[in-house]
């Protein structure tokens, strides 16, 4: 294997961050923080998920720094989505858009994402900083960070 090749698996960023939201519920969980949700009552309700795995996921998710404890009332917890959690809105996104694409619901997707400046339907896509075209698979190519 090349030096850069085995750079590139062995500090590879989607595996590490797959270490931490790789996991089913995990990812369940932050698309419920992103709609709103914030108590565990609300996680459980609305997630159907057994309360300890809700634990030991919000707790992984407060240890590595997407969840914050907030107090709302005198011996009461919310989780808050802090910086770092907020910027994983466009990958929860992407995967919700292709999952109404490859997976559908046969009533239609679930939920419809509205553009709150423009009131139009908010379709999220990959594009690049400097000229604002679509990056895909076919228009991109990857070399060494270092």
């Amino acid at each position: 294997m090349t030096d850069s090749l085995d750079r590139r698996f062995r500090g590879e960023s989607v595996g590490r961050a797959l270490d931490i939201v790789g996991e089913r519920w995990t990812l369940l969980i932050l698309r419920e923080a992103f709609f709103g949700v914030r108590r565990y009552g609300q996680f459980v309700r609305n997630l159907t998920i057994p309360r300890p795995t809700l634990s030991a996921r919000l707790k992984s998710l407060v240890d590595f720094g997407l969840l914050q404890r907030v107090p709302y009332a005198e011996d009461r917890e919310e989780y808050r989505l802090t910086p770092a959690g907020l910027e994983l809105f466009p990958a929860i996104v992407i995967l919700m858009k292709w999952g109404d694409r490859h997976v559908p619901d046969p009533d239609g997707p679930p939920i419809l994402l509205e553009h709150t400046v423009c009131g139009q339907a908010g379709d999220a896509y990959v594009a690049c900083r400097c000229c604002g075209e679509e990056i895909t698979a076919h228009n991109v190519s990857a070399r060494s960070g270092n």
